[in-house]
């Protein structure tokens, strides 16, 4: 029988009315989910925090995965985060990063432990100044040991970037490149945006049109590394051979922003942050915002939980802010309607829903009941600009929906 945290993957993943093909690739994804995904979150928090216009005393509800957005979402002074998250992985790595910003001495310990997760260092610091802090489950997970014996905590010794789904799936697609002569790492070399361009254009484009990787990126499968399930799959190719997609959105990442200002490249093309003070990082790891985001971590719940239940459970105009990542890319219609049902009643005057979708268009017209959809305004011309400027490159459309007024 499948544990409760399966069964809640599960229930957001497969779809029961699809063919049974479809059933059991959903089945495979959930099956993948179940452990960490994302050590990083690959949505820009500096997009969300622009788009969320968070002001002093809002009450924000978001879906937590790898934490870095919850947590820096705390320098803009909101009085509570509400995180949830499916992935029992996920509730332990953000209540592992709340009590550590809460609890270890300074800020070089902090980066250390985030920035760099790569030091013995950090495993002391873990038993001294987390550990006895922790909740009884998230210690237990960060104690007990993965598929192949390791002990979880000690991935922050080892580099925990290139671990979890996603880590393992960045790796990979080293090893690919290398056994075709292309080191992924020389991009970071890089001084100037036209050198980018240039490594990109020369190296990296033509690594798409090799047959076997054009066969391979159009298997459904082959993206649960990424997170995505196949339905985002679906909507993700829209129509388009993936190989061509994939090479439009790496050549977003490695040719729109200088290297010196995304961190997201460096993930990508490092497996792992920079190095040295000047490197990019997100807000909660940057050293000025140290101390707002020590101070502030107590404001962050965190839940495993789903968001409609979640919401559910709250009163009536309890919220001012929203963000749903890429969830409802997952979602059915009954799904979506029963999320923006609560979403529309739980909302406070001036409330601000952000989501990203695989696909450019936002996915809620014609799939929402126009009573609810015709709440909310859409903020058609702001998520263009949004989109274009979000530095992880992976979705193709950023959305703002904002509560109008009675």
């Amino acid at each position: 029988m499948a544990s409760q945290p399966n069964r809640k993957i599960a229930a957001a993943v497969v779809r029961e009315d699809a063919e049974q093909k479809q059933r059991l690739l959903d089945r495979a994804f959930a099956l993948a989910f179940k452990g960490l995904v994302y050590a990083q979150i690959w949505e820009d928090p500096v997009v969300d925090m622009e788009a969320l216009a968070i002001e002093p005393g809002n009450r924000i509800a978001t879906i937590a995965s790898g934490g870095c957005n919850a947590l820096s979402y705390l320098t803009a002074d909101p009085a509570e985060i509400v995180a949830v998250d499916l992935n029992t992985a996920h509730v332990a790595l953000n209540n592992l990063k709340r009590v550590a910003a809460q609890r270890l001495p300074d800020y070089e310990s902090f980066r250390r432990f985030f920035a760099e997760a790569d030091s013995v260092a950090n495993i002391a610091d873990y038993r001294t100044f987390i550990r006895p802090h922790l909740d009884e489950t998230s210690r237990r997970y960060w104690e007990g040991r993965d598929l192949v014996g390791r002990r979880r905590i000690n991935g922050f010794a080892s580099g925990l970037y290139k671990r979890g789904l996603l880590g393992n799936f960045i790796g990979l697609a080293h090893l690919v490149a290398r056994m075709h002569r292309i080191d992924l790492k020389q991009f970071l070399g890089a001084k100037t945006i036209a050198e980018q361009r240039a490594i990109f254009d020369e190296k990296f484009a033509p690594f798409f049109d090799r047959k076997l990787i054009r066969w391979i990126t159009d298997q459904r499968s082959s993206l649960f590394g990424l997170g995505i399930p196949p339905a985002q799959y679906d909507a993700l190719a829209d129509g388009k051979p993936m190989a061509d997609v994939l090479r439009g959105r790496l050549e977003k990442l490695a040719c729109d922003f200088p290297l010196e200002e995304n961190y997201f490249a460096w993930q990508a093309f490092g497996r792992g942050y920079g190095r040295g003070k000047a490197a990019p990082l997100p807000p909660y790891l940057q050293a000025g915002h140290y101390a707002a985001v020590r101070a502030r971590a107590e404001r962050v719940t965190m839940l495993h939980a789903n968001m409609t239940d979640m919401l559910a459970a709250n009163d009536a105009a309890s919220f001012d802010r929203y963000i749903f990542l890429d969830a409802q890319d997952w979602m059915s219609d009954a799904q979506l309607a029963a999320l923006w049902t609560e979403v529309t009643r739980t909302a406070r005057p001036g409330a601000r829903v952000l989501f990203r979708t695989a696909a450019e268009p936002t996915l809620l017209p014609g799939r929402l009941p126009d009573d609810l959809l015709s709440r909310w305004d859409y903020r058609e011309d702001a998520s263009l600009d949004y989109t274009r400027r979000d530095r992880s490159a992976i979705y193709g459309g950023v959305h703002l929906y904002v509560l109008k007024d009675a």
